[in-house]
């Protein structure tokens, strides 16, 4: 197992090199300029050029991208154009938000896509399985902002004065703050400690857990029940899609029919032995889906206001700042390596035969 990992995490640094150079690229190359997107009426000629000159763009790309690495080694990822803030600092803030929005959004779309696979299986060609797959189907086929718009429209207006109500907009109402972690628990902590726990209380939800702030852990899950139902909607009719496709090919084996004829109720019969081997494929989809959350959650932040990575990278490459396009670009891919070494490694336990080593 141990070599497993580590192969993977090694083959995973080539790709991880490869991304960041075409990234990189493609930044420099595509028409505009950082200083004038930037710095806007205020941009002239000498500026501009003393701009290029500290920031190294007169620089060829290859020597930028050698030097970049070398700042990246040292933990370093640059200054951002457009905030003149450390991109490490940025992140901290705004990583925080789509991490809690992907989670929330994941969990979403196991919880209800999973049993509606399992129930669209074991119902198969009866009227629950066909209500069920017109529904998935309906789901793929729905536009993120349009299906954003919709909700908030149904629970923030038309529901407004009722127990149903839910905003439609922010991480937490007005006047409602949450302090640090390290305020709460009075800790003296400094480098990577700090950035850590600074992160950890950026998520609403689990700092509200860790410092015990019931009331205003109430307030943050229902600031993200729209977005995360927006998000994760696809992902969940994927899954329960996936699940009812790998769980009706297992129930056809001839194991299955044993376990029937042994007087095996039937709920064992798809619980235990059915979707034991049928979870493979289902995990794969969900480790793919938390990759996708992670890194396309543009559309959604914007409709819900919630100022995260897909809003601030969209500014970002709108503003030509490279500096932070380039940071996130490396964390999300990093989000990806680390979530498929996970599956890979999940898939030892699932099926006992699989030896990873």
């Amino acid at each position: 197992m141990i070599s497993f990992v580590a192969r993977r995490l090694l083959m995973a640094i080539p790709v991880l090199l490869g991304i960041l150079f075409v990234t990189f690229t493609l930044a420099r190359v595509l028409p505009g300029d950082p200083c004038r997107a930037a710095l806007g009426e205020r941009a002239t000629a000498t500026i501009c050029d003393a701009f290029i000159q500290r920031t190294g763009l007169d620089k060829p790309i290859l020597v930028q991208f050698y030097r970049y690495l070398g700042d990246v080694a040292q933990g370093n990822l640059g200054d951002s154009f457009r905030f003149g803030r450390p991109a490490t600092v940025i992140l901290i803030e705004r990583l925080p938000v789509t991490v809690e929005l992907a989670l929330c959004a994941l969990l979403f779309a196991i919880i209800v896509g999973v049993p509606l696979g399992i129930v669209s299986a074991y119902k198969h060609n009866t009227t629950v399985d066909v209500a069920t797959m017109v529904g998935a189907n309906a789901g793929v086929s729905m536009p993120v902002f349009w299906l954003g718009l919709m909700l908030a429209y149904l629970f923030a207006v038309l529901l407004k004065g009722t127990p149903l109500w839910l905003p439609p907009s922010g991480r937490l109402t007005s006047g409602i703050e949450l302090p640090s972690l390290i305020e709460v628990w009075h800790l003296q902590v400094q480098g990577v400690p700090l950035a850590i726990l600074t992160f950890v209380s950026h998520m609403n939800i689990l700092n509200s857990l860790l410092t015990g702030n019931w009331a205003t852990l109430w307030d943050a899950v229902k600031h993200l029940i729209l977005p995360a139902m927006a998000l994760g909607t696809i992902p969940m009719c994927i899954i329960a899609r996936m699940t009812r496709s790998s769980l009706l090919e297992v129930l056809g084996l001839d194991y299955i029919r044993t376990a029937r004829a042994k007087g095996v109720g039937e709920g064992g019969i798809v619980l235990r032995h059915g979707m034991a081997n049928a979870m493979l494929p289902v995990v794969t989809i969900i480790g793919l889906s938390l990759g996708e959350l992670l890194g396309g959650a543009v559309l959604t932040e914007t409709i819900f206001g919630l100022s995260g990575v897909g809003l601030t990278l969209y500014e970002s490459i709108t503003a030509r700042d490279y500096t932070i396009v380039q940071a996130f670009t490396l964390v999300i891919a990093i989000g990806f390596v680390i979530v498929n070494l996970l599956v890979d490694i999940s898939y030892a336990y699932l099926d006992p035969r699989i030896r990873l080593s």
